[in-house]
């Protein structure tokens, strides 16, 4: 067979069939504490792309990789299959959303076989099936009996493109654009559904510090979406219109508080804009809160400060938000960036109320705030009785003092919006009746099932009559069901639950079960969801941990953010025509070809360029492993049996350490240094079959079934066709045991690292010498006393370590010669690391001999250092052996 390939699609076919006969991905029910790897299900679009098979690729091949080591191993697949993009090709076609999006769930699944995915397809869930989504209908009303559930007009994010309101999550950027159509948002005020997040904030925040295997970009995301702010309220009495609250943290700086500002939507703002014409521009016209300079519009009234008893102006401003604290502020321009910037605008006056700390015995000096704000904390100035306290204690003492003022914590966290005006959705389970209000369906009816759909503007529910009128199920009265449909948000922040037990009927999830399979262990997606659907995961598995349900309070143990896959440094994209087809590479190359190369590229959680030529390199790659392999299974090497040599120890020491190296990658995600191993240990065993005129035949058929079994989870196709040639036993590969080996990686490390400097500088002395015929090559290694140097210099922490060297008396007689490599090591002291011992080095050296032979074409001999002349072993070291060529 040719190296340059194989027919990987016969390959592909007939393995992904001896998969599915033999159930090789099933987790049976009974499985005890079975480790839990799950990928963030996919919206079905249609087709696989880029992004898809490096994330869904991470996490079979950890899967794999963890079945090999003997676990249990849950790994389901399902389809996060409503939502909008359904809804508007259905319009589009003519057609309905669950037609397309069952088209595109058979497409992908198509896809995903064919890339050798390996799961438990038993258990798939699709959230658009009302066995899934009557469960969050379910939960919706075990929310609302919780307290969790409220129904109230809101000012609302709105997306005029797609017709309905987005939670702040999902609008993006300054410009406050779509997250799906990046379409500028408006503002409208609808009634609204939400969800109480809020109620979980302290506990969301404060156990963010215990996801200690999640990223830490993801934790401080989340830690800022919550926004927690510890500070007070206070006061101000508005003229004419009474006491007026605001919530500040720096309440040390109240007495340098030189205005006072109103949100735009403030009820005294809006009062004052039906009265006042400037303000009424400014409110419907000239207010930017995103803008970059604060504006805002005097309003005449005065505000008093009860704390000084001053008044200051009042304005309305841009930069203060209803959504915000309050609505209203007190300015302090001395020491807030904004404020300063606004007072500057307006003519405010700018006074400075906290100084920086004093040296012991002198008086804290105001600070020049006529330039800058100074927003550090420090001593109180110009502010009376609490002058001389620190910040920290004046803000205590000013709490405690002001009769309207009060401790307080607030969060940038707002409830979880969830009412949507389209009809691919889970429709929320409420009747509204002219008599009763809002009243939740009765659990036995559910699921309330979507009707057929409407092609319409708007909400497609409003249209559906027969489906709308209903009678109320309290009072039997005529009553309207509600026709927003659920955030799809919803359904996703709980499926990983659904996959314990998908078919059960009578409950979302078995309890018990969930309690021993949860939660997940590895969690695979984009962090672009990390204020979205990993916050609401979190938020939903409280929820339902405090119903009694689950035991744990946690969703996901461990999080990887896949790294993004690019072209030419840009994302792929169809807009930009820069789409790989994930399709074509199977066709062309083959699925393991492309999962290979994903793996090997970069780390999982970075970005990486795709390269086409990086893709032929893999398959041809992949061409040499399988003539390697069979060329011995076929008879075709010449080998030999009893005892191995030198050459066969050292390949012998490079199985154990792909080994012991790739093994430790793979319990930490590390897939491209993992299969660069198991790369370099073919490379290994090639070379050797080549040098010898005989193979060590134990050594190298283990080093091909070690190969096999370390590149298995990455390309299981072919490894587990050539598992079959190699040996005689019926195993599947996917079921086979990991292998083991007797290496750490420290030591593998410091050989590989000798044996690569020893090269090397062989290397230098022939060029610069510019030896053309070396006659030999002489390897000495260092004596054993400069080793035990060595050993103490790592170890010590004296600040004298050639004092330390020179009195031990087995390095004190070597003399001068102790004397300088002790110097030598008090230099280099902070890049010391440890070394084989001289008996190990040796060893090595003459196991790696052959490496050197080959690339040389001469003999080499390894030597100890009194068997060397002294002049050359007087420069081996520990590491770094000497080297004597010999022309």
């Amino acid at each position: 067979m040719s190296e340059e390939g194989y027919d990987h699609a016969a390959v592909e076919r007939r393995w992904q069939e001896a998969w599915a006969e033999a159930d090789a991905y099933r987790t049976p029910d009974d499985a005890e504490d079975p480790t839990y790897v799950l990928g963030m299900f996919p919206y079905p679009s249609g087709k696989l792309h880029m992004g898809h098979v490096r994330n869904y690729t991470i996490t079979d091949a950890y899967a794999r990789y963890r079945r090999m080591r003997g676990d249990d191993v849950l790994h389901p697949m399902g389809w996060d299959s409503f939502g909008l993009p359904a809804e508007n090709a259905a319009k589009e076609r003519d057609s309905n959303p669950r037609d397309w999006t069952m088209d595109c769930i058979e497409t992908m699944r198509g896809q995903m076989e064919a890339m050798g995915f390996g799961y438990d397809w038993d258990r798939e869930v699709t959230t658009c099936e009302p066995e899934y989504y009557r469960w969050n209908q379910w939960l919706f009303e075990q929310f609302h009996e919780e307290g969790l559930v409220e129904r109230r007009a809101a000012d609302v994010n709105w997306c005029p493109s797609c017709e309905t309101v987005l939670a702040d999550e999902q609008v993006e950027g300054e410009e406050e654009r779509c997250w799906r159509c990046d379409s500028l948002v408006e503002q409208r005020e609808l009634d609204q559904w939400t969800l109480g997040i809020t109620e979980y904030a302290e506990e969301l925040l404060s156990a963010i510090d215990d996801l200690e295997g999640w990223p830490d970009s993801v934790r401080e995301m989340q830690r800022n979406w919550i926004g927690k702010q510890e500070g007070s309220t206070v006061e101000f009495v508005v003229e004419d219109h009474g006491p007026v609250e605001a919530f500040t943290t720096r309440l040390d700086t109240v007495y340098g508080a030189t205005f006072f500002a109103l949100a735009p939507d403030h009820p005294i703002s809006e009062e004052l804009a039906a009265e006042d014409d400037a303000v009424h521009e400014f409110v419907h016209h000239e207010a930017d809160p995103d803008g970059d300079e604060p504006k805002g519009v005097e309003t005449g009234l005065t505000a008093t400060n009860l704390a000084t008893g001053e008044e200051v102006p009042v304005f309305v401003a841009d930069f203060v938000l209803s959504d915000v604290g309050t609505g209203a502020l007190m300015g302090v321009p001395g020491h807030d960036e904004r404020d300063h910037a606004f007072a500057e605008r307006m003519g405010v006056d700018i006074v400075p109320v906290v100084a920086p700390e004093p040296e012991d015995g002198e008086e804290p000096e105001a600070p020049d705030v006529s330039e800058g704000a100074y927003t550090e904390d420090g001593v109180l100035v110009n502010s009376g009785e609490y002058d001389g306290l620190t910040s920290a204690e004046a803000r205590e003492a000013l709490t405690e003092d002001i009769d309207s003022a009060d401790f307080h914590t607030q969060y940038r966290l707002r409830d979880w919006l969830i009412s949507r005006q389209r009809y691919w959705g889970t429709p929320i389970p409420v009747v509204h009746c002219d008599d009763c209000g809002p009243v939740l369906v009765p659990e036995e009816d559910l699921p309330v099932e979507l009707p057929e759909f409407v092609n319409t503007t708007g909400n497609p529910l409003d249209e559906a009559h027969e489906w709308k009128h209903t009678t109320c199920p309290d009072c039997g009265a005529d009553a309207v069901r509600e026709t927003d449909t659920m955030d799809t948000f919803v359904d996703s922040s709980w499926y990983f639950l659904r996959y314990v037990s998908p078919d059960l009927a009578d409950a979302p999830f078995d309890v018990e079960r969930a309690n021993d399979w949860m939660p997940v262990d590895q969690y695979v997606g984009g962090l672009e969801h990390a204020v979205m659907h990993l916050l609401y995961a979190r938020f939903v598995t409280k929820a339902i941990a405090d119903m009694d349900m689950l035991a744990h309070r946690e969703p996901f143990t461990n999080l990887l953010g896949q790294g993004m896959v690019q072209l030419d440094g840009e994302k792929m994209s169809k807009s930009k025509g820069n789409v790989v087809s994930p399709q074509r590479i199977v066709d062309e190359y083959g699925a393991d070809t492309a999962r290979l190369f994903m793996m090997q590229a970069a780390r999982p959680d970075t970005a990486f360029d795709w390269s086409e030529e990086g893709v032929k390199s893999t398959h041809r790659f992949l061409g040499r492993l399988a003539e390697t392999v069979r060329s011995f299974a076929g008879g075709s090497v010449d080998r030999r049996a009893g005892e191995p040599d030198a050459t066969a120890r050292y390949v012998a020491d490079e199985v154990d350490a792909a080994v012991a190296v790739a093994t430790e990658e793979f319990d930490d995600l590390g897939f491209d240094l993992a299969t660069r191993e198991a790369q370099s240990l073919v490379a290994t065993l090639r070379g050797y079959r080549e040098y010898v005129d005989e193979v060590h035949a134990p050594t190298f058929e283990r080093g091909l079934r070690v190969a096999l079994k370390l590149l298995a989870p990455v390309a299981p196709h072919l490894t587990e066709e050539l598992h079959a040639e190699l040996t005689d036993d019926d195993e599947l590969l996917v079921d086979a045991e990991w292998p083991t080996a007797d290496a750490d990686t420290g030591t593998v490390e410091m050989r590989r690292q000798l044996v690569e400097n020893t090269r090397e500088d062989v290397r230098n002395i022939v060029d610069v010498a510019n030896i053309e015929d070396p006659e030999r090559v002489d390897v000495v290694v260092a004596p054993e006393w400069k080793h035990e140097a060595l050993e103490i210099a790592v170890d010590s922490d004296a600040d004298n370590l050639v004092g330390e060297l020179m009195r031990n008396p087995e390095i004190q007689r070597h003399g001068s010669d102790a004397s300088d490599y002790a110097k030598d090591l008090q230099a280099e002291r902070e890049a010391l690391r440890p070394a084989l011992s001289p008996e190990r080095e040796r060893e090595a050296l003459e196991a790696a001999a052959w490496l050197v032979e080959r690339e040389f074409d001469a003999p080499v001999r390894v030597l100890r250092a009194e068997e060397a002349d002294d002049d050359v072993a007087g420069k081996a070291e520990p590491g770094r052996p000497a080297i004597d060529i010999v022309e």
